[in-house]
């Protein structure tokens, strides 16, 4: 089972434009595996659109694979949505790593564009469909309660074949949409306690189905810092977790000290059932976000990397 640690930022904690593309030009530069962006399309606060900012990332690298955790599906045309996966994928040789969502019911989008998030669940399951049909190449007619199509058809399609389907959300209708429709899951703010269960869950639940998801295909995330817990930056950062709906122990969705206390979270998630990561870094500044990156990057990634394979045994 391959690990894959890549990096994630909550909001947009950099000083201009320049310094958030020196910090994507660092992530390709000391080989992280992959860039996200969170959707957040109403906000006082700086937040990029995830799409636009994932398109950005891969126009400046070659190597750097760049997702989404996750586009929250009921807000967008999936037409459109399947349009602009299938032209990311396409220009980047294959990089993207969609996934998606239904969307929090408290999220301020609902009030802002006067949508009623109750079938938002029902909504995401036709469009989830559509895409993938449409990612396949099928000249698509769809007659559902919520879309309607006729002979629509994409090109170029994505490189990936099938594209990755990812799914977020931790609800049994998001199981049961995973085991039905997804490719992959990838888990909220929550600790490996919680994580287990739904990744069993979802493993019943596919079989159930007639359907595997591949066992490097479960992903989950957390903030981090190399440093103390005493620290302003991470209790301004605990604090703004513990005001979050259901969370206990905001400490329980971080990690802080040093190279063995991280990397030992990352363990404790592999226990669990995942192998793909999206850590975020805990930083005053855009100077400390790239010291903080590059020291993941140069002491923990390393822990995680597969055995290299001697000559000898390559050719044997």
């Amino acid at each position: 089972m391959g690990i894959g640690i890549g990096f994630g930022v909550a909001g947009f904690p950099f000083s201009s434009a320049d310094a958030f593309g020196r910090w994507i030009d660092l992530l390709e530069e000391r080989g992280a595996d992959s860039v996200w962006f969170s959707e957040r399309l109403v906000s006082s606060a700086p937040t990029l659109e995830p799409m636009a900012a994932i398109g950005m990332a891969l126009g400046r690298t070659r190597r750097l694979k760049a997702g989404m955790n996750a586009v929250v599906v009921p807000f967008r045309d999936p037409l459109v949505l399947a349009k602009e996966c299938a032209t990311l994928d396409y220009l980047s040789g294959g990089r993207l790593l969609p996934v998606f969502g239904v969307g929090d019911e408290r999220a301020p989008e609902w009030r802002a564009t006067g949508r009623d998030p109750r079938g938002r669940g029902a909504a995401a399951d036709e469009a989830l469909e559509i895409m993938a049909r449409l990612w396949a190449g099928e000249r698509l007619t769809f007659a559902g309660q919520h879309y309607r199509y006729t002979e629509a058809v994409i090109s170029p399609l994505p490189v990936q074949q099938p594209l990755p389907l990812w799914i977020g959300g931790s609800s049994e209708a998001a199981v049961r949409r995973t085991a039905r429709l997804g490719t992959g899951w990838l888990a909220g703010l929550q600790t490996p306690a919680q994580v287990a269960p739904i990744v069993a869950a979802i493993k019943r639940a596919a079989a159930e189905a007639g359907r595997t998801i591949d066992e490097d295909h479960y992903g989950a995330g957390f903030s981090y810092r190399f440093g103390s817990a005493d620290e302003p930056v991470v209790q301004r950062q605990l604090a703004g977790l513990a005001r979050l709906p259901g969370v206990g122990d905001p400490l329980g969705l971080a990690a802080v000290g040093g190279a063995a206390e991280i990397a030992q979270r990352i363990r404790e998630f592999i226990a669990a059932g995942v192998s793909k990561f999206v850590v975020r870094p805990i930083a005053e500044n855009d100077d400390d976000l790239m010291a903080q990156t590059a020291r993941l990057l140069d002491e923990v990634v390393p822990l995680f990397a597969p055995p290299k394979v001697s000559g000898r045994a390559a050719r044997a």
